[in-house]
């Protein structure tokens, strides 16, 4: 496994895939927070179409974690920020795509992670069919995303 020597205090691990409409607004929203946070050494942005398993030992080294993500469970363009507690992956470490809070509970069990604080921003998403853009009501909701990232961010970095 990689040890990561550029940790950071504040880690923000995004998901989702840009050909897949409204899939992809996490890596839009890291590529936001990648300049947003250029500035601050402190901050690491890390996005993905999927979250795995290798991803536990990054977690462990931060102190904060913001996952950012679509829901298809949430009316489109809703932004919701919610806690993530960690907890077991029932389907072993062996698969390929975990949630926030399993991997939050994967970093716990491999490598005693204590992470003080951890949250799940997520945005409804209207389609995930194939294409490369957001439907309008994600789009809309992009500046309201990128406030309550920026807020959470700056408040991790306070701590």
């Amino acid at each position: 496994m990689t040890v990561y020597s550029n940790s950071a205090r504040c880690l923000i691990l995004a998901c989702g895939n840009t050909q897949r409409s409204d899939d992809g607004v996490g890596p839009r929203l890291a590529e936001w927070a990648e300049e947003r946070f250029q500035t601050h050494d402190n901050v690491r942005v890390v996005a993905r179409q999927q979250w795995t398993p290798e991803l536990a030992e990054e977690i462990a080294a931060a102190e904060s974690v913001l996952f950012i993500d679509s829901s298809i469970e949430s009316v489109p363009g809703h932004v919701g920020l919610i806690p993530v507690e960690p907890r077991e992956n029932n389907n072993g470490s062996a698969t390929h795509h975990l949630d926030a809070n399993a991997l939050m509970g994967l970093a716990r069990e491999l490598y005693g992670s204590r992470s003080t604080h951890s949250m799940l921003l997520t945005v409804g998403a209207g389609s995930t069919e194939l294409g490369e853009s957001l439907s309008d009501p994600v789009e809309a909701a992009l500046p309201r995303a990128r406030g309550v990232l920026e807020k959470v961010v700056l408040r991790f970095l306070e701590n």
